[in-house]
């Protein structure tokens, strides 16, 4: 783990301006953030499958069944123009 992180390049490369207590406070708190993460990777995850959500719950799914009928020739009488089942709108892309 790098012990002397460069605060003052990661804050100009994330265009902040630090004052020096603030400085510091970021110094720590990078500092706890890199030994978590030190932590994290000794831990032995080989025999552990990787999970798609962290919780075991599945999606409520409804059937998939026809409610309406489909009602696209009287949308189209109404349409300010149509033609041979699709809608006509003006050009806008020449």
């Amino acid at each position: 783990m790098p012990e002397n992180i460069n605060i003052n390049h990661l804050a100009n490369l994330a265009r902040l301006s630090l004052s020096d207590s603030k400085h510091d406070e970021a110094q720590e708190q990078l500092l706890d953030i890199m030994t978590m993460i030190d932590q994290m990777q000794a831990i032995c995850t080989q025999d552990i499958l990787p999970m798609a959500h962290p919780w075991d719950a599945t999606q409520r799914l409804r059937q998939d069944i026809v409610t309406e009928p489909l009602a696209s020739a009287s949308f189209q009488e109404i349409a300010p123009e149509a033609a041979n089942g699709y809608y006509l709108v003006p050009r806008v892309v020449e």
